[in-house]
């Protein structure tokens, strides 16, 4: 049924999808795939994600929206978008003082996290802070964040804010910071991202992962 088609599956499994059906095209990062009639989805919670966007498809948004409310999900994660973010990809700290830090960062990435304002949180040498980051994580603090704030740039788009809302509520700052993140990491521009991922093309007011959605301006 498959063959000649995209299709995707849990990203534990995608390399023996890919190898035992080689004529399917396998999209081993997506969370969810849809090529003509047939859908495919990465996983148990994936599935929840495109089971939300059939019913939108079939009875609307409202009442996609409000299964997510009784589900306590968020409505949507958009098929294309990774299965990892930047929380789940990153390594566990092996000190206690990073893995505080990596926890403030991920509980308000909007907050002042320069590298002197971390590194005077963590009472260490900016120098020091940085040999960590390097050794546990294998990037600079300054980059983590930035990842950290792209993913928080994302979701805030794709639940319907403006590009300056979610430049200013993810602490990328400015419209153009977080064109030059997303050309830098993603390859797209923030319009065109939340164009292809936001069926409907409008706000999307649904729960976020970090608690209730930010009124946009």
């Amino acid at each position: 049924l498959l063959d000649g088609r995209r299709a995707t599956t849990h990203w534990r499994h995608a390399a023996t999808f890919a190898r035992r059906y080689p004529r399917v095209r396998v999209e081993p990062d997506a969370i969810h795939v849809r090529d003509g009639r047939y859908v495919t989805s990465a996983g148990i919670s994936a599935g929840i994600d495109l089971t939300l966007a059939l019913v939108e498809d079939d009875h609307g948004a409202d009442v996609a929206r409000d299964i997510a409310r009784e589900l306590v999900v968020f409505l949507q994660r958009p098929g294309g978008q990774s299965q990892f973010s930047t929380a789940i990809t990153t390594p566990p700290a092996r000190s206690d003082l990073l893995r505080t830090l990596i926890a403030s960062v991920l509980a308000d990435p909007a907050a002042e996290h320069s590298l002197p304002a971390m590194a005077a949180s963590a009472a260490v040498s900016p120098r020091h802070l940085t040999r960590l980051f390097t050794a546990e994580l294998g990037t600079t603090p300054a980059r983590w964040v930035e990842r950290v704030r792209l993913d928080r740039a994302q979701q805030l788009l794709l639940a319907g804010h403006s590009v300056t809302s979610a430049a200013r509520h993810s602490g990328l700052g400015t419209d153009e910071t977080l064109r030059r993140a997303f050309a830098r990491h993603l390859g797209t521009t923030p319009t065109h991202y939340r164009s292809r991922f936001t069926t409907t093309g409008g706000p999307v007011p649904a729960l976020l992962r970090s608690g209730q959605p930010i009124e946009d301006d």
